[in-house]
């Protein structure tokens, strides 16, 4: 289990998270949902390591060093591949770097994907660039993954796709948590959605929770983030 008691995060004069207290699990496929800036992406480059923090985060008790970094794996907008280099390459040395690979997810992956082997990942499209970073990070043999916006690029139909995929190949005991603004088209497919604003977690919740209530979560991340549902008809009139 990862957990995270009090975490907090300051750039400059700016406060980016305020005393975040999360428990993640092994098993659970999480969405991660907050506007932009609502601090997503600084919580989870926290539990990565990336940035420095006030408060604790550790895995199974321990502190993330690297001793259990392997545990983890991170899908990112920015991408952390090698653009020169090919997918193929990629793969030898990710057969390298972690002893956990799993070569067989990944030839799959790559294959439904249809991306190429021999190709360098600077000529791939945007689209297949943030493919093969998900490809990359699902396949690592890491216990917990984590994915920051990775569907940018994509079509419905490929994202709609990958969520059935995704469902399939994990393990029991591996948990997923996508950070992504698809709250509609993600719903079905998560056990438990987390939500931040202004860098505070302001709901957890359980998707079978939130379906015996008779509610969509939709509805009810609107509610929290005080959606206003006339604004757009406000913004016409005074433009007229």
């Amino acid at each position: 289990m990862i957990e995270l008691i009090n975490v907090s995060k300051e750039y400059k004069n700016k406060t980016a998270l305020s005393n975040c207290s999360i428990r993640i699990p092994e098993g659970q496929i999480i969405g991660l949902f907050g506007s932009n800036g609502a601090g997503k992406t600084t919580l989870m480059k926290c539990i990565m390591g990336f940035l420095k923090y006030d408060g604790t985060i550790t895995l199974d008790g321990e502190p993330i060093n690297e001793k259990n970094i392997f545990r983890l794996s991170y899908a990112t907008g920015d991408h952390s591949f090698f653009p020169s280099v090919t997918a193929g390459d990629h793969k030898a040395f990710y057969k390298m770097q972690f002893p956990r690979f799993d070569e067989r997810r990944y030839d799959a992956l790559m294959e439904f994907f249809e991306l190429p082997s021999k190709k360098k990942i600077s000529e791939f499209s945007l689209g297949q660039q943030n493919q093969f970073e998900v490809v990359l990070a699902i396949s690592q043999g890491a216990d917990y993954v984590f994915m920051d916006e990775p569907f940018a690029g994509n079509d419905v139909f490929n994202r709609e796709d990958f969520y059935e995929v995704l469902i399939s190949v994990l393990n029991e005991d591996e948990t997923v948590v996508i950070s992504t603004h698809l709250i509609e088209e993600i719903a079905d497919y998560i056990d438990r959605a987390i939500l931040i604003r202004r860098g505070e977690i302001i709901d957890d919740l359980d998707i079978n929770e939130v379906e015996a209530g008779g509610r969509s979560l939709i509805q009810i991340v609107k509610e929290k983030y005080d959606y206003r549902a006339d604004r757009i008809r406000t913004a016409v009139n005074q433009m007229k």
